[in-house]
């Protein structure tokens, strides 16, 4: 896992972009190795249930063991999302969450899925959707025990698709991904912010923001900036019109009291910056 990766704030939702299936297979195994140490029930989530991931899990010592005791298993992609391939955000959400409701019932301590989605995620529409979903299980993550892998096969999204999946997840192994825009628990806001905004993806954290669909409490907005490093004047720009168009207040939560001035020179009164130490 790269540098990046490690950096992402913690929530166990992580985007595995991947162009070897022998590295999914790694991933996999990690994963389930980590799973069952931690008293959870696993879940490989596929569209192809006899892929070298899953042949591998099978071969392992002891998965078949864990299989009939109901802490692993290979499980299709279409029984666990939609037929159609066009995910249902709210009631996929609904879905994980009845399954993790379900493993703590028969004695595991969470769920952990490892959901090779790239079939979900092939046109404009189901990508859409699907990253919508990625930033609502992303919330449920910071309260309920449940850890997700995304994998997505790059040679057949291209990088593109890639990052705009990635920037919705906490953690990433996308080394080149600059911003992300990720769920944090309740009591600290609607959502972090970390990595770089630049005149490079303000496209990107516009239909991010979007994706997002962040509620206004009280009137406000409140994100966390702490581990982001940089933003520009277009970028937070773009926040106030979000923040506006929601008849909200974004409250940037950030150590960098630079913000704060920029935020005053450009006259942006839909922002308000709380320095923090």
């Amino acid at each position: 896992m790269s540098s990046r990766a490690r950096r992402g704030a913690p929530g166990g939702h992580l985007c595995w972009s991947y162009d070897d299936p022998e590295a999914l297979a790694d991933q996999t195994e990690r994963h389930l190795a980590a799973s069952l140490a931690a008293g959870e029930r696993f879940w490989y989530v596929t569209p192809r249930p006899s892929d070298l991931a899953a042949e591998r899990l099978r071969a392992l010592p002891g998965f078949t063991d864990a299989e009939r005791r109901g802490a692993a298993a290979v499980v299709p992609l279409m029984s666990t999302y939609s037929p159609d391939h066009v995910v249902d955000p709210v009631a996929q959400v609904a879905a994980y969450a009845t399954a993790t409701d379900e493993a703590l019932a028969a004695g595991h301590t969470g769920l952990r899925v490892v959901a090779e989605a790239t079939e979900l995620v092939r046109t404009p529409a189901q990508l859409d959707v699907f990253t919508r979903y990625e930033h609502l299980i992303d919330r449920y993550m910071r309260t309920g025990p449940f850890k997700a892998v995304c994998a997505y096969h790059r040679p057949k999204l291209g990088d593109r698709t890639v990052t705009e999946l990635a920037c919705m997840h906490p953690q990433s192994n996308v080394d080149d991904l600059l911003f992300r825009l990720y769920a944090v628990a309740p009591e600290d806001g609607h959502a972090a912010l970390a990595g770089e905004l630049d005149m490079s993806n303000h496209e990107l954290f516009r239909t991010a923001l979007d994706r997002a669909d962040l509620h206004p409490v009280d009137g406000e907005l409140v994100l966390s900036a702490a581990n982001l490093r940089f933003l520009d004047h277009r970028a937070l720009s773009l926040l106030a019109e979000y923040a506006h168009r929601r008849g909200a207040t974004a409250v940037l939560r950030t150590p960098r009291s630079a913000t704060a001035r920029l935020v005053g020179l450009l006259h942006l009164p839909a922002i308000r910056v709380e320095v923090t130490s």
